[in-house]
Formats: C-alpha cells, structure tokens, sequence
C-alpha cells in the first residue's frame, strides 16, 4: 500500500484491532461510547475507503449508496444480519466478518447463563442484596438439576458444538435440530441425537438457541412453540434476539408454560418487552456472549486483518461475498 486507506471505526475496539489499523491505514474512531446514529454513521464514512463496525450498526445500501468510497466493510461479529450482503454485492463492496474466534467464549456464556437460570442464581444474587435473606430454608429458591438433563440444541454450528461439548462433562443427554446432520463421528464425541424440531422442543429440559437471524428463523420460538416445551423448561438465548417472539416469551413466562428463561439478547436491543424486567424467572445479561478480553480483542484483529488484507491485494480471509473480488 502506498498512501494508507481512510477506515471510519464505528466504535472504539480493543487495541489489538486498532493497532493493526494504525499502523496499515489510517483510521478515524468514533469517540462516543454509544452507537452513532445513521446519520452520523454515513458522515464518518464521508470519504472513508473502509467501514469497521459493530453488530449496532445497520449497514444497507442507503448507506453505501451515500458513501460511495466504501470499498470494504468489516464487520466485528460472527453474526451479519446487520449487513445487507445483497446491496454489498451491487455496490461492488466486500463485506467480512469475525467468525470462530468467539466460538468457545459464546458457548461459556451459554452455558453459564444455563446454569443460573436452572439454579436460580440472580434471585439469589438479589436476596443477599437486599439484606432480607433470613438464613438456609429447606423450600429456598428450589431449581432444576443440570446433570442427567436433557439438553436441546437448536443449531448444530460451532457454538452449538460447543454447549454439546460443555454438557457431556454434565453427563447431560444432547439432541440437536439442525438443517445439516453432523458427521457420525461428532455426534458420537458429542453424544448428541439429531431430531425433529417439535421432538426436541417436546423432550427438552433446557432448549439452547444458536441459529442465525435469517427470514426463516425470526419468532422461531413463539407463542406455538413455547406451548410445545415442557413446562419445567428453561429457554436460552445467546444468538440473535428476534430469534425469539419477546412478547410472547413474557407471556409464558408469567403463565408457567415454561419455567424460566436466560437471555443474552432482545428482539428491540437495547429495549426490552413490556413486562419482561418484572419477571422473576427471567435471567437478563447486556448482549456479553464474546465478551471476554481475549476475544472480543481476537475479533477486532480479525476484522482490521480483513482490511489490510484487501487494501494490499488479497482477498480477505472472511469475505462474506467473494465473488466481488473476482469482479474486472
């Protein structure tokens, strides 16, 4: 590269990231420890020849439209249902994003959250707070036993891989619903049954989600499907939000057709349902899945990798939509 590349960074990101920006390209940060507004995500990209951005950022082609520039847009998340690939494709614009780095440290999280709904950790959490626990009680926040469970994985990925993997220490028996069989040989380290969705939503003591957000899989678990799982149930969410009809989860939950619900992730981020922060049964994190050190700053340099990696002739190892690159 002679003259370096202008990159808009639509938020601050590790400095693993920034690093490599800084010295490839030269970068222009966001400075607000919040999304920019559309409008102020086009005027960063003014004249910019890159685009890194978050999950937060919707990018379609009204934005690549008002930012012609834009050759490249790196996207610093495994999941792209922020990103219209179609309207990249048109525009000639390549679009990445971040996928494996995050695979174990989601799957953690997943199971973490798993583990505090089942046992009711954050009321717990939340009677010691208040000063109001009155000592041991042999009826005290009563919850469901792990070990031995049967675990429902929707979206047999990486990810979902990765929960299997985590539940076998759990002596838990895994099924999985998934468009794709695994290869026999995972399923036989996984101990894992591929069935038919209702089966599994039928079978399951905790249902897991781990399945993109596409056109087929937006409200896949709804008002119908929640009355399909047993009612001693717990749901976890660590994919996309919208994945899940929020107000009919609040529903159930208030009515006991299931038992109880972790969530890393809502349909309306940073809002939630009416109704959804009064639930008890509910355990509620900020969208942390990837969120540990080494990963989120794994996912930053992956992303900015992509960018030098276009700007000096290659193709960028995640390209979402490579037949641009092959483009006269």
């Amino acid at each position: 590269m002679s003259a370096k590349p202008r990159v808009f960074v639509s938020r601050v990101i590790p400095d693993a990231g920034l690093s490599v920006l800084e010295k490839h390209t030269s970068p222009a940060i966001w400075p607000h420890d919040r999304a920019p507004t559309r409008d102020e995500l086009i005027r960063g990209c003014k004249d910019a020849e890159a685009l890194v951005c978050l999950l937060t950022e919707k990018v379609d082609g009204e934005v690549l439209t008002a930012a012609p520039t834009v050759r490249i847009v790196a996207n610093v998340a495994v999941g792209f249902d922020n990103l219209d690939v179609a309207a990249g494709t048109r525009a000639g614009v390549v679009m990445t994003n971040t996928p494996g780095v995050l695979d174990d440290t989601t799957a953690d999280l997943a199971f973490a959250l798993l583990l505090c709904t089942a046992r009711r950790l954050a009321e717990g959490d939340r009677l010691m707070r208040t000063g109001t626990w009155g000592g041991w009680g042999i009826m005290q926040l009563l919850g469901h036993d792990v070990h031995h469970a049967t675990l429902g994985i929707v979206g047999f990925g990486r990810i979902g891989r990765g929960v299997a993997r985590r539940a076998v220490g759990f002596d838990m028996k895994v099924l999985y619903s998934d468009e794709f069989p695994a290869p026999p040989e995972v399923e036989r380290e996984l101990r894992a049954t591929r069935v038919p969705f209702d089966e599994l939503l039928a079978k399951s003591d905790f249902i897991t989600l781990h399945t993109p957000l596409l056109p087929g899989t937006k409200h896949l678990i709804n008002a119908q499907t929640l009355g399909k799982m047993k009612p001693t149930a717990c749901l976890i969410n660590t994919s996309r939000g919208p994945v899940i009809d929020e107000a009919a989860l609040v529903v159930a939950l208030r009515s006991g057709t299931i038992a109880a619900a972790g969530l890393d992730v809502y349909e309306h981020e940073p809002k939630l349902s009416p109704g959804l922060v009064e639930l008890e049964n509910v355990v509620l994190l900020p969208h942390i899945g990837s969120a540990s050190y080494a990963t989120r700053g794994k996912m930053a340099e992956m992303a900015a990798n992509n960018v030098v990696a276009f700007f000096e002739g290659k193709a960028p190892p995640n390209a979402l939509n490579p037949e641009v690159l092959t483009r006269a």
